[in-house]
């Protein structure tokens, strides 16, 4: 236990999540399977076993626990977190680990996506979890004494913005030109959406565009251009042609019908925090302004 204790206490200063900015080790697949440690925790996790998933984190020293209920939470705190979700109907857990490294012998780092579906008067709804886990392996096997955890949401979390969503050099006129001709050949809408690869919440939005609860209506329904507006300076025209106030947030969309028509653009920054909508709002959006058959 001294072991262990003295591991963790040396290197709590080296581990402080700093993901970007360190070589980490190869990007393993989805799921948990790749550290053993980690996928007994999922288990716990679905089992809602209080008593187990209290095992796992360190108590000498205590785990230093970040959340955005408790910026000082304890590892009762954390336990409670996730075993209140047995109660709410969970029924799967799965892991992505997004990014793991060793940043000392014994020692291992994960940035973690963690989703879970939950079930409930016969429906079913999905929440992402971010979560940064540091975890030292003493005499005992290993332990978590490090956490940094996100708050749930209904849409996927993107763990980076290192997607490129706004390629630089694009002619976002011509891009527009073109997708107004599609739209009205394929009886579609055009879908503008202004915003920047700096934007966390430009890269939530593209995600859920993406999730199998939205894409098949967006591929059906609209033309999708991605309209770059770089550092609040970049297609500044575009903005004022189509009536979306930079001023409230992006990302901002405008919807175009298959004549190029404006038929709807964004004033209160209704996607401005898409990190917090749920998928059921952004498919309430798109069949609203979907065409009707036939008509675009």
């Amino acid at each position: 236990m001294h072991h262990f204790q003295g591991l963790i206490l040396a290197s709590l200063g080296a581990l402080m999540f700093c993901v970007a900015a360190s070589a980490a080790l190869p990007r393993p697949q989805a799921g948990a399977d790749t550290f053993a440690p980690l996928e007994q925790w999922r288990q716990a996790v679905l089992a809602g076993d209080a008593a187990r998933l209290a095992s796992f984190y360190s108590t000498a020293p205590a785990a230093q626990i970040t959340s955005p209920e408790n910026k000082s939470a304890s590892a009762a705190d954390e336990v409670a977190f996730w075993k209140q979700w047995k109660q709410q109907g969970l029924v799967g857990v799965s892991i992505e680990i997004a990014q793991q490294q060793e940043v000392a012998p014994g020692m291992r780092q994960l940035l973690l996506e963690i989703e879970l579906t939950l079930q409930s008067a016969g429906s079913t709804r999905k929440l992402y979890v971010a979560v940064k886990q540091g975890w030292a392996q003493g005499q005992d096997g290993w332990r978590i004494f490090q956490v940094q955890r996100g708050a749930p949401a209904r849409l996927r979390q993107p763990l980076s913005k290192s997607k490129v969503i706004y390629p630089v050099g694009v002619d976002a006129k011509a891009e527009i030109a073109e997708a107004i001709e599609r739209a009205g050949k394929t009886h579609k809408r055009v879908l503008l959406v202004f915003g920047g690869n700096w934007c966390y919440d430009c890269h939530v939005l593209d995600a859920a565009f993406h999730s199998p609860e939205i894409a098949p209506l967006l591929e059906k329904s609209f033309e999708v251009v991605h309209v770059d507006i770089g550092e609040m300076n970049k297609n500044l025209d575009l903005t004022k042609q189509y009536d979306v106030p930079l001023a409230r947030g992006v990302p901002a969309i405008a919807v175009l019908d298959g004549a190029g028509n404006l038929l709807f653009s964004q004033k209160h920054g209704e996607f401005e925090a898409a990190r917090s909508l749920a998928p059921e709002d952004i498919l309430k959006f798109l069949n609203t302004w979907k065409p009707a058959a036939g008509k675009n």
